[in-house]
């Protein structure tokens, strides 16, 4: 016959395991959702630049212009179609390497480093909102913390395979 404190503390126990299960299950959403988060966070500006990189490698330039934001018929004051052709026509990026290195999240945008040659790098900064092209005013975002910094090139690494 079972005595009357043979079952004492069972029900602790199981508490325990309840609260101890339920905390690791919410760390690991909590974990996991801000690695998501971060790694797929800048996903339509990228694909906006993947779309340019994309036209200009089937040589369609009129096309990755519109892309820009301009056109032949009216082109951007401070960037006419010859000078985008010199840029990023078949005297300028090779096709061959283009692909997109780096996205860094910036206040009202996003910078893109983007291989144009061997050695050599552009920065494009996309808008969030509109989701226009045109070179970044900024090497890196300014006004960053540390922290972000610090994360954007450690964790950052995790978000390569991502981009291309």
């Amino acid at each position: 016959m079972a005595s009357y404190l043979d079952q004492y503390g069972a029900g602790e126990e199981r508490r325990e395991n309840i609260v101890k299960f339920s905390v690791l299950g919410v760390l690991f959403v909590v974990i996991f959702g801000s690695l998501g988060y971060y790694l797929f966070k800048n996903h339509a500006q990228e694909a906006k630049v993947r779309v340019f990189l994309d036209t200009l490698r089937q040589k369609d330039y009129p096309g990755a212009y519109k892309l820009w934001g301009c056109s032949v018929a009216t082109p951007c004051v401070g960037y006419p179609y010859d000078k985008f052709l010199e840029d990023w026509g078949p005297k300028g990026a090779s096709p061959d390497i283009l692909r997109i290195e780096d996205s860094e999240n910036c206040n009202s945008g996003v910078i893109l480093t983007v291989d144009t040659e061997a050695a050599k790098q552009e920065k494009i900064w996309v808008e969030k909102e509109g989701g226009g092209l045109a070179y970044s005013p900024f090497e890196m975002c300014p006004n960053k913390s540390p922290l972000s910094n610090m994360i954007h090139h450690t964790v950052g690494k995790l978000r390569k395979p991502f981009l291309n």
